[in-house]
């Protein structure tokens, strides 16, 4: 593995624990999901201009279609947040980052799809086992169904948007994507907020606590702006499923994290630990099956 690979995977494993934190961010902050959601992404678009200007980048994106694109991608990303948050609440963190450990799975669907090239036999076979740890999660916490079904819709949408990210950015600075993806996902909840309040709830909570906007900056800029936009530089050299395959990590380094915060409240069974080691080998494996994919195929065309 070359050296810029290795410092990508580990700056991508860095990112991921940072991510680990969010479930933890999102049952200590007290507002609802969707008022979470609002919040992140307004502080998160604010911080975003606050450093593209700082840094004199252009905002500018003459592809008016792109831009919609990156709008709309936005709207993905509401969706796959919201779910999220939902998940935590209605379960705990562990099992809301389980479920998000199926991304790997979508994207080995989704991106040979949209770039056009068949289906990599090991990266259906990781997905599989990554697959599998999930099941026995499913089996011996049944009562957290619901909490993992929401999960693992939140984590195809992921999968969705992780994709698109990857094609976007080629083309254009990630902070930039980052920083419209921040304003469609704030518009979309936005025009949420009347359905919301008409058939969810009793009354919008758009008055944090003191310690919400302390939780909800971590969240915005650390977990966002910083982590969020050098994940979609990473994408410029890993391709989404390695990425979405290392994220698969978050439910490992989140539940650590957790059992650390929240103590006997996120300790499950030994089934629930045997499905997430699973799901930890799916991810050590694909550096090296990838590895001797390439050497394969490379070896291939040289003949040829």
């Amino acid at each position: 593995m070359k050296n810029q690979e290795k410092k990508d995977y580990l700056t991508l494993h860095f990112i991921v624990l940072i991510w680990g934190f969010t479930a933890i961010l999102g049952l200590l902050i007290e507002i609802p999901s969707v008022e979470v959601v609002f919040f992140r992404t307004l502080i998160s678009a604010l911080g975003l201009w606050v450093l593209l200007k700082v840094w004199k980048r252009s905002l500018r994106i003459r592809d008016k279609r792109k831009l919609l694109i990156i709008l709309g991608t936005g709207v993905l990303i509401a969706v796959h947040w919201i779910l999220f948050f939902l998940s935590a609440r209605i379960s705990n963190a562990s099992v809301c980052l389980a479920g998000m450990a199926t991304c790997s799975l979508w994207t080995s669907l989704i991106e040979p799809i949209s770039q056009g090239r068949k289906v990599r036999g090991f990266e259906v076979l990781l997905s599989v086992i990554a697959f599998a740890g999930i099941g026995i999660i499913f089996n011996v916490e049944i009562h957290y169904l619901s909490g993992l079904l929401v999960a693992v819709l939140s984590a195809f949408i992921s999968s969705v948007f992780t994709v698109i990210n990857g094609r976007l950015s080629k083309t254009y600075d990630p902070y930039v994507i980052t920083y419209y993806e921040m304003i469609g996902a704030c518009l979309a909840t936005v025009l949420f907020f009347p359905v919301y309040s008409s058939y969810f709830v009793d009354s919008l909570a758009l008055d944090p606590s003191p310690s919400d906007w302390l939780y909800l900056a971590i969240l915005a800029l650390v977990c966002t702006v910083y982590a969020y936009s050098i994940s979609v530089e990473l994408m410029k050299r890993l391709s989404a499923f390695s990425i979405n395959l290392v994220v698969n990590l978050e439910p490992v380094y989140g539940i650590v994290l957790a059992l650390l915060i929240f103590g006997a409240s996120e300790e499950m069974s030994s089934g629930f630990y045997l499905g997430t080691l699973l799901i930890l080998i799916s991810v050590l494996l694909y550096p090296l099956l990838n590895r001797r994919y390439k050497k394969k195929a490379l070896s291939t065309d040289i003949i040829r």
